[in-house]
């Protein structure tokens, strides 16, 4: 039986959402016992040579000669903003004690794409996303409310993290839907690992930490990287090729469910009730936000 390109597309943004899940677990095991520079030498370097077989089993050397100007410098921009990004977010996972918790608050990344779109791309949203946009800012504070009065008491600390990475990520990710069919994942993916082995081994010699690292840590980041850097991107990109952005979220709004479920049985964390009412919220919020893009591409 012939799998159709829709189909292809949702088996990619399944195994993207698994991969990323247990880069949440593994990263958050690894960085209770080395610093950010460290695991992110080791772990970015594992992923762009796991990158690099899977290109020359592809023979796709071919399609880095191909890149006009224009694609190169779009690449550096990317780069860059991926450092940013990434480095934002494994910071949120160092210092919020329950990774669960960064997986909610995280997902109002796709309320920030809409937004930029609306923004830059002059694109419209529709009364279900609009709900949806609310219902996932909601959970999120939810989550993220101390209880305090004071603003800079207001949040939980890592929150501000989150933020940021979410909004670089949201930036990347219009740019690169845009320019999905010009640049292949292949090359995205190179791309992004290249930038940040490259800035992690920089920050490390910078920072004077060493490169030994123990074997628990290391055992963490080699299978992370296996599943971040490699198979969570090159999955989510190849995801991109077949479906709209906007069903690749609502499979990625489940993201959370399974980070809830490892965090449990690797870390024995379970989210308070508060905290776990919030995150459902910040899901639906997500497919209402999916189903309205559908709707919106449906109008004629």
């Amino acid at each position: 039986m012939k799998i159709t390109n829709t189909t292809k597309g949702y088996i990619y943004a399944i195994i993207s959402v698994i991969a990323v899940s247990n880069v949440y677990i593994f990263s958050k095991a690894a960085l209770k016992l080395i610093s950010i520079p460290q695991f992110g030498t080791y772990w970015f370097l594992f992923g762009f040579l796991w990158i690099l077989l899977f290109a020359w089993y592809r023979k796709s050397s071919s399609v880095l000669k191909s890149l006009s100007v224009r694609s190169l410098l779009l690449l550096l921009f990317l780069g860059i903003f991926e450092v940013i990004g990434t480095y934002f977010f494994f910071k949120a996972i160092h210092t919020i004690s329950n990774p669960t918790i960064v997986s909610f608050v995280g997902n109002i990344g796709p309320v920030l794409v809409i937004s930029l779109s609306v923004i830059l791309l002059k694109e419209r949203f529709n009364t279900l996303e609009l709900v949806g946009m609310l219902l996932t800012l909601v959970g999120a504070f939810v989550i993220s409310y101390k209880g305090k009065a004071a603003l800079e008491n207001m949040f939980m600390n890592g929150t501000q993290y989150i933020l940021f990475g979410a909004l670089f990520g949201a930036t990347n990710a219009i740019i690169i839907k845009k320019n999905i069919k010009s640049i292949p994942p292949i090359v995205l993916t190179l791309n992004r690992t290249f930038f940040l082995f490259s800035f992690s081994l920089a920050a490390l010699l910078f920072s004077g930490n060493s490169f030994v690292i123990p074997f628990s840590a290391f055992k963490s980041v080699f299978i992370g990287s296996l599943l971040g850097p490699f198979l969570t991107v090159i999955a989510g990109y190849f995801a991109l090729q077949y479906i709209p952005l906007s069903r690749k979220a609502i499979v990625g709004s489940t993201k959370g469910l399974f980070v809830l479920v490892g965090s449990y049985l690797y870390f024995g964390q379970f989210p308070k009730f508060i905290t776990l009412m919030g995150g459902l919220v910040t899901i639906l919020g997500l497919i209402l936000i999916g189903i309205g893009k559908m709707k919106i591409k449906k109008t004629p």
